[in-house]
């Protein structure tokens, strides 16, 4: 098997974690708590990212790490996942799964503003165009995507856009320490820190699960959504000779993702949040390949 053909099955080991992990969501809410569904998912992606510590000899990195970075790679725990998780799990809590996953996947369109704000790096004038098709795409979703049971929430809309501020921030965050520590090590420090912040929190408002179909859920979403995708889709990324196929294969996830909702979930899938969801991706895919950056 060649490089190119191990970063497409790579890649798509990641494609099809993230396609499931909107279905998981609404099962494990159905079990327990948007905390202790967090607290189990989080403990579980913290041994995988130890595990590949391990596996990947990256232990000695972490021992020769300068005390300040690793501060700082942990602090951004507290953002990913304590808080990130907490706002996108409220928003399944309130929303169908069709409406929330794919508000929350426009966080590329809130990057850009994040990234012209505080890094001053200018928006090239033809994104605009594919921002206002994404955020098209979103109002689509949130004016009609409620599906069979009526209005969608806008306390759930607001958690969902939330979410996707969230994110963009982190990655924006994240992306500062890339050529400073090794992505395994941080995403092991991140998750620790805050698996830490999450047991402290259990101290005040209770850890509590006794489903054995909600702590399996949990550990499901560490596994799938928190863990190993960015494994590998890492080194997906890293094998490739065509990295832009790689990236291009994130936007089937959204797509696949209905079609398991509709199947598993059985919500029926309103045209808008279908309609909504195209504008979304090609505004993404129009700022991605047809206009130059800066």
């Amino acid at each position: 098997m060649t490089d190119n053909t191990k970063s497409i099955a790579l890649a798509g080991i990641a494609v099809l974690s993230w396609a499931t992990v909107a279905t998981a969501f609404k099962i494990a809410l159905q079990h327990l708590s948007v905390f202790n569904m967090l607290l189990v998912a989080t403990a579980t992606a913290t041994v995988i990212y130890a595990v590949a510590m391990t596996v990947e000899g990256k232990w000695k990195q972490l021992k020769r790490m300068p005390l300040r970075l690793m501060i700082e790679a942990m602090s951004l725990g507290v953002l990913n996942p304590v808080v990130y998780y907490l706002v996108l799990f409220q928003a399944y809590d309130m929303l169908p799964a069709q409406v929330a996953q794919p508000v929350n996947y426009a966080w590329p369109i809130v990057l850009l503003v994040l990234l012209a704000v505080f890094d001053h790096e200018p928006i090239p004038g033809g994104k605009y165009i594919g921002m206002a098709v994404s955020v098209a795409g979103v109002v689509c979703i949130s004016l009609g995507g409620g599906g069979v049971k009526g209005a969608v929430s806008i306390g759930g809309i607001l958690m969902a856009l939330l979410s996707a501020l969230l994110w963009a921030a982190y990655w924006m965050l994240n992306n500062r320490l890339r050529y400073r520590i090794d992505t395994t090590v941080s995403l092991f420090l991140g998750f620790s820190a805050g698996c830490v912040v999450l047991l402290l929190g259990g101290l005040f408002v209770g850890i509590d699960v006794d489903s054995v179909a909600g702590l399996l859920s949990g550990v499901y979403i560490g596994c799938f959504e928190m863990g190993i995708p960015f494994l590998t889709f890492g080194m997906a990324l890293r094998l490739t000779a065509n990295p832009a196929l790689v990236n291009q294969m994130c936007y089937l996830s959204p797509f696949l993702s209905l079609f398991l909702i509709a199947m598993v979930l059985g919500e029926t899938i309103a045209p808008a949040t279908y309609a909504g969801l195209a504008l979304i991706v090609a505004g993404l895919v129009y700022n991605q390949y047809f206009v130059k950056s800066r």
